[in-house]
């Protein structure tokens, strides 16, 4: 792809590499240069342009787009129309966004003419919301340069859909802990599954007692194929009554404490198979907080790991929430 300032007469079939607004005219950048442009040109005036023409080996900025977007959109994912060197990526359906990173850094990595920028991989996306978008800078993309990044492209995003699962809540009671927390609570609750599908099918109230706890969490685990379990105080370590009641219903901890906050008391456990979650305090809340992101991966069948949760650090500092109170300290504070 050639630039050069050239007269009007001379710019037919060529690209309008700036825009140009004029008494009666108005063209923007890109525009092809036909024989009536150039005439309506001469007629404003304009004896001059700017403009870009393409090689035998550039490919039009909107096809470039349009092969690499469709490279990159895997199950779940449409492209756009492409416009202006530009192609979208639409979610299908409701789910998590799948995004192989290193193969958006190869993408990225091969020309400055080719850019592929997604949203942070694991965000929940709703069916006809904008996922991703491929832009070409210029007006064109080196052929060989498409091709490579075509390749690289391929199977890098996609979307887990959203399952219509069940949820069993068990709430653990203690004096003085009001009923319309726990009502509040499986509002939250229901408010999150909302969007999903998935739906609370099971609500169980029982004494914050590790016996108690266990049989409700094995009866709920039985019924149901995801169970949550809200304390009536915080889970202060892995020995504690909801963990300890895990182990009896037969289960076991996948882990305890997440590098998110809030929600750093999360517990994820498994009981029959099935993923159980110790919620953290936070999740009685609507906010986003670390419990959101491990339901949201149970409720696509693909519960998170013990390696999954340590490895949420970076951007694990989510906004500050004021309601949540003070620390124990405030020592640290500034």
């Amino acid at each position: 792809m050639t630039f050069e300032e050239t007269s009007v007469g001379a710019s037919v079939g060529a690209i309008l590499a700036h825009g140009v607004r004029t008494a009666g005219l108005s063209l923007k950048k890109g525009a092809r240069i036909d024989e009536a442009t150039a005439r309506a040109l001469a007629g404003a005036g304009v004896e001059r342009v700017f403009a870009a023409r393409l090689g035998t080996d550039d490919v039009p900025e909107d096809e470039a787009a349009r092969r690499l977007a469709e490279a990159a959109a895997g199950e779940g994912l449409r492209v756009g129309v492409p416009f202006t060197g530009r192609a979208n990526l639409f979610a299908t359906r409701a789910g998590l966004l799948r995004v192989d990173a290193a193969r958006v850094d190869a993408v990225n990595a091969i020309d400055d003419a080719l850019t592929l920028a997604t949203l942070p991989a694991g965000k929940r996306v709703a069916a006809g919301e904008m996922a991703a978008t491929v832009k070409v800078i210029p007006f064109a993309a080196p052929r060989e340069a498409l091709l490579a990044a075509v390749a690289a492209a391929a199977g890098a995003l996609s979307v887990a859909a959203f399952l219509p699962l069940s949820v069993g809540v068990v709430s653990t009671l203690l004096p003085g802990l009001k009923p319309s927390v726990v009502e509040k609570t499986l509002r939250a609750i229901e408010g999150r599954l909302a969007p999903t599908g998935a739906r609370v099918a099971r609500e169980t109230r029982v004494a914050h007692a590790t016996g108690e706890i266990a049989r409700a969490v094995r009866e709920t685990a039985a019924a149901c194929d995801v169970t949550v379990v809200f304390g009536a105080s915080a889970i202060v370590d892995g020995r504690d009554a909801v963990p300890e009641a895990i182990r009896r219903a037969g289960g076991r901890i996948v882990q305890f404490g997440a590098p998110v906050d809030p929600g750093n008391l999360l517990l994820l456990d498994e009981v029959a198979g099935k993923p159980v979650i110790g919620a953290p305090g936070c999740a009685r809340s609507p906010r986003e907080n670390a419990f959101d992101w491990a339901l949201d991966r149970a409720l696509v069948g693909d519960p998170m790991s013990a390696r999954d949760v340590r490895k949420l650090g970076v951007g694990g500092l989510l906004t500050e929430i004021g309601a949540r109170g003070l620390a124990r300290t405030k020592a640290d504070a500034p």
